[in-house]
């Protein structure tokens, strides 16, 4: 049996309050291989902390802590923050929310995308340019040659995007994390987007976690799902058995989601008492 490319065994996340340490992920366990998983939950359930944590960029007064936190054979935690830069990037990467604000506003796209490369690899000036614009092109940008010189200001929401992954795509990481890559753009260029990286981690044979708010993007992408509630892993399920789950709060946000040939007045309202303390 292949090992798994990433093991997370009660993984948790806490932060000081006056009153205290307050956790924010609630010791989750789940197990990752060259496959695509989801995360889905709402606002402030631990989604972006789970994936935050996993390269290790949550940083103090947080605490992260865990029983197993291991990636390819290698125990995360235990790894200094110079041997995380060999890792975040080469081997994981990792797409923010709103990536196309993560771009350097004084850099050109091709020298943003270069630095994401030759961080990792020793490659020769003409190396770099070759492989930048097959990037570009592989995120299915026309005209690569004229948008590497461009600046970040000078390109469309979904254009930054697409460059942003390319930037996390083109050191060739095993381990892709993508937190609401497509949040700030419309459903029509959330697809094109969402197609890309779909294309380009089954292609690798990557593995991809992406964390969304949204079930059906989700059970579309993915090959299984993890829902999450107030910092628990309320409900594990294959993609394609979404609309078969059983956990009350699943449950409640299928019942939530408005269809396109909605009759119903109101939608209905997450009843979160029938799931207190799980």
């Amino acid at each position: 049996m292949t090992a798994p490319l990433l093991e997370v065994e009660n993984l948790r996340v806490s932060f000081p309050t006056h009153s205290g340490r307050v956790e924010v992920v609630k010791g989750i366990s789940f197990t990752l291989g060259r496959e695509r998983l989801g995360i889905v939950g709402e606002s402030g359930s631990g989604k972006s902390m789970t994936g935050r944590s996993i390269l290790k960029l949550i940083r103090k007064p947080g605490l992260v802590t865990a029983d197993r936190l291991r990636f390819d054979g290698i125990d995360i935690l235990e790894q200094s923050e110079r041997q995380m830069r060999a890792i975040r990037g080469a081997r994981i990467s990792m797409v923010m929310q709103d990536p196309k604000f993560s771009l350097n506003p004084v850099m050109t796209v091709g020298e943003q995308i270069a630095e994401a490369l030759v961080t990792h690899e020793k490659l020769a000036r003409r190396d770099v340019r070759r492989r930048i614009l097959d990037m570009l092109e592989a995120v299915r940008i026309n005209d690569p040659e004229r948008v590497a010189g461009l600046y970040p200001h000078e390109v469309s929401g979904g254009m930054g995007q697409r460059i942003m992954i390319a930037m996390m795509l083109i050191p060739e990481p095993e381990l892709l994390i993508a937190d609401e890559p497509t949040s700030a753009l419309d459903v029509s260029v959330q697809a094109q987007v969402l197609d890309i990286i779909d294309d380009l981690v089954t292609g690798k044979g990557m593995g991809l976690i992406l964390i969304s708010h949204d079930l059906n993007l989700v059970s579309r992408y993915c090959d299984r799902i993890l829902v999450m509630n107030a910092g628990r892993v309320v409900e594990e399920c294959a993609a394609g058995q979404l609309d078969r789950a059983q956990h009350p709060y699943t449950r409640g946000l299928l019942a939530a989601m408005p269809t396109i040939d909605e009759t119903r007045d109101e939608l209905p309202v997450l009843d979160r008492t029938q799931w207190a303390g799980t």
